[in-house]
């Protein structure tokens, strides 16, 4: 088989960086972040979380193969924000939003961690007894 071994998947080797930043030659004020070791996951939550800036003309990221384990997003912002500041505006931002919907999962979930379900806006949906409550 073909198949690279899985963990070639995650993780990241001697001497290989986990992110390189490249100035995009074709566009004015754009820039190629290629992150090692990600997928479509990471790459849409950044895609989405750089669109919400203002300031982003065009955000889009791209799987270059679906055997290497990596993405490549490319941002164009206006002349006097730089690409490398809405993408650490977005990673900090997104982490914010991330910590905030880990600290309502916990406490509506209470002390014991026990309600498990899927968040629907400010909502929390938990299995009870083989069917879906509202908290």
């Amino acid at each position: 088989m073909n198949a690279p071994p899985a963990f070639e998947s995650f993780l990241l080797f001697e001497g290989e960086k986990k992110i390189t930043i490249n100035k995009d030659t074709k566009v004015p004020n754009a820039c190629l972040f290629t992150i090692n070791k990600e997928d479509h996951t990471l790459g849409n939550i950044i895609k989405s979380q750089l669109l919400k800036d203002p300031q982003v003309l065009f955000a889009g990221y791209k799987v270059p193969h679906p055997l290497e384990h990596k993405i490549i997003i490319r941002v164009q912002t206006t002349p006097d924000y730089s690409p490398q500041e809405a993408f650490t505006n977005a990673i900090t931002d997104l982490i914010s939003e991330l910590s905030l919907l880990e600290e309502r999962f916990r406490v509506r979930a209470g002390p014991g961690g026990q309600a498990l379900g899927c968040f629907f806006g400010e909502a929390v949906l938990v299995e009870e007894q083989g069917r879906l409550c509202r908290l």
